[in-house]
């Protein structure tokens, strides 16, 4: 699976990207996840990506020529091109049922916003969805979009090792996970409670399921 991302903070996404699960599913060639700066695209001597809004108001709104050019650069003329997804508050929440559904794309374009927001011929004429993590506000979409690629890479096969995980995930059903416990079995007064203790047979983990015993258990 290829995913591009199109930022204004491209740095903000090696930390996350280089560790764990994702750092190991790109090194598998499971997914790509290629990181643009949007202001590459921007024309000018001092590239500037935004500009005041028309009408008044705070802020800045990221401006279209910048971000037609870096998606166009980046789709070229494939066929099929990537799903562009746009990432603001406007956006259908993301939905664990909805991270299984992208997993099937081969190939998502994220775009993140910033500041006010980018300009509505982005919206109109460009993208093909919107997503949104939550009913609150971050200051652009570049957490937004580390939150999709997360919960999207799960879902992609061979990411987890053992295929079923996914499906064993909080939410996959509609449903959180119950409570997990591990040795100790007496903490601090505090006992594992003795109907698991009676039912499961705690098995020293090889050095390879320590691995895997790192990965969360819910996105």
């Amino acid at each position: 699976m290829r995913i591009d991302v199109l930022t204004l903070f491209p740095a903000m996404f090696s930390a996350y990207l280089g560790e764990s699960i994702l750092q190991r599913a790109q090194t598998a060639g499971l997914i790509a996840v290629n990181v643009h700066n949007i202001r590459d695209y921007a024309t000018g001597r001092h590239r500037v990506t935004d500009e005041p809004p028309f009408g008044g108001g705070g802020g800045m709104v990221l401006k279209p020529e910048p971000i037609f050019a870096a998606v166009e650069a980046v789709a070229g003329a494939a066929t099929p091109g990537p799903r562009r997804i746009l990432l603001s508050p406007q956006g259908r929440p993301l939905t664990q049922a909805l991270a299984a559904t992208l997993a099937a794309e081969p190939w998502l374009l994220l775009l993140c916003g910033r500041y006010e927001g980018v300009d509505e011929r982005v919206r109109d004429h460009l993208v093909d969805d919107e997503l949104s993590i939550g009913d609150y506000v971050l200051t652009g979409g570049e957490l937004a979009a580390l939150v999709v690629i997360d919960a999207v890479a799960r879902h992609v096969p061979g990411v987890l090792g053992d295929e079923h995980a996914a499906a064993r995930d909080s939410f996959a059903i509609g449903l959180l996970e119950g409570p997990h416990y591990t040795r100790p079995v007496v903490f601090r007064g505090h006992e594992v409670p003795a109907v698991l203790r009676s039912c499961l047979l705690y098995t020293s983990p090889s050095p390879r399921d320590r691995t895997r015993s790192r990965m969360p258990s819910s996105a």
